[in-house]
């Protein structure tokens, strides 16, 4: 009977339910994505990232009350204690800063210990924290494999905004601090992701927060899930003009070479995400004159693509477009996934603690493929 079960091996777990969850829901065929039930364009347009962090975490829009509450509370913890500063000024300027953000989370567990995860006190707290410092690491972490030195956070600013400023000394433009502010919200949660998925199983063994996040920003560092966007802007580098985008991207069609921004797992359809942010990379057309060189070659990409691949369900998803985005806004492209996890902190922790309501702790199974009852041989008769 067990080697009955053990037949079938999905890749990739593809199509698998490993949870239930009510996070988020996406329908890939209709290009749908809700937060709680609600449109993602809606919470995009309406909403702000610290409101729809609560609504993931707690399962409901917070009344005025409980939004003031949280906002304060997150605000009120986004230093960074003085020996992690000196524990970054010590880590290789030339590291990623993914690897400085993975780092400095799992560190952060020793200053902040949250090992009673079944205490909803422990809970929010952690979640609080999480939040509210994520974007101070990768703000200091920016500055310091730059020689400059961390800029405190200034807490009269939007969440979105003290995170520009803590980057460039400098307030944003509020179409910028929106623009940051939407990003945020669009990687907030994406069902059943690599990266979510790690933190389930890990938050699964009673783990502690930090950690359990500190996972799933190593797992969201791969260039297949949070890395693709800095691929994108480094591919439209590569091609350099527009009459070059036809033979390139022909040409890695041809040789069935992956273009990055191109298809999606779930999404066999535009991405709702992606069609967010074009209206925004329009805007900065007006307010920055981003159209022309990375914009015309990006557009050129997309036509191309549709005219090769619209057939086999491979649109731009939201990695294309948001490293359209960043760029125009100044955003240096080695953080573009580091903001992503900025965001998507809150679908991990949301997940999280969905994941303690009635946790299991995951054990799969696996299909041998190896030897069986073999000799041990001694080193001398060896070849």
């Amino acid at each position: 009977m067990e080697e009955k079960l053990l037949m079938d091996v999905v890749p990739g777990l593809e199509g698998i339910p490993a949870a239930e969850s009510a996070v988020s829901f996406i329908d890939g065929d209709a290009g749908i994505l809700e937060y709680r039930g609600i449109p993602v364009e809606t919470l995009a347009e309406k909403s702000t990232f610290l409101e729809v962090a609560y609504l993931l975490i707690f399962a409901k829009l917070p009344s005025k009350a409980e939004y003031e509450k949280f906002h304060v509370d997150v605000t009120n913890h986004t230093r960074l204690k003085l020996k992690i500063l000196r524990m970054m000024e010590l880590l290789p300027e030339n590291g990623h800063p993914m690897h400085y953000l993975q780092a400095v989370t799992s560190a952060m567990g020793m200053y902040y210990p949250a090992r009673d995860t079944l205490n909803p006190e422990t809970r929010y707290s952690s979640a609080v924290r999480l939040i509210a410092k994520l974007p101070t690491i990768v703000a200091a972490c920016h500055r310091l494999r730059h020689g400059d030195a961390p800029i405190q956070p200034q807490n009269h600013l939007s969440f979105a905004a003290n995170f520009f400023y803590m980057l460039f000394e400098k307030e944003p433009t509020p179409l910028v601090e929106k623009i940051i502010d939407v990003m945020l919200i669009l990687h907030a949660d994406h069902t059943m992701n690599a990266s979510t998925f790690s933190a389930r199983v890990v938050g699964s063994t009673l783990a502690d927060p930090y950690t359990i996040v500190s996972s799933a920003i190593g797992t969201l560092s791969g260039p297949l899930h949070g890395g693709a966007n800095e691929e994108v802007v480094r591919m439209i580098e590569e091609i350099g003009s527009l009459a070059a985008v036809r033979p390139f991207i022909e040409g890695k069609i041809a040789r069935k070479e992956k273009i990055m921004g191109i298809g999606h797992r779930v999404y066999k359809t535009k991405d709702p995400r992606g069609a967010v942010l074009k209206e925004y990379i329009t805007k900065l057309c007006t307010d920055k004159g981003l159209c022309g060189g990375i914009l015309e070659i990006s557009e050129e990409i997309e036509k191309v693509v549709h005219e090769k691949l619209a057939h086999k369900k491979l649109h731009p998803n939201i990695d294309f477009h948001s490293g359209i985005v960043f760029s125009g806004i100044g955003i240096p492209t080695e953080l573009f996934t580091p903001i992503f996890a900025m965001g998507r902190v809150a679908g991990w922790l949301a997940h999280w603690m969905e994941q303690l309501k009635s946790n299991r702790i995951y054990r799969p199974t696996q299909k041998y493929t190896g030897l069986r009852n073999q000799p041990y041989v001694p080193m001398r008769e060896r070849g």
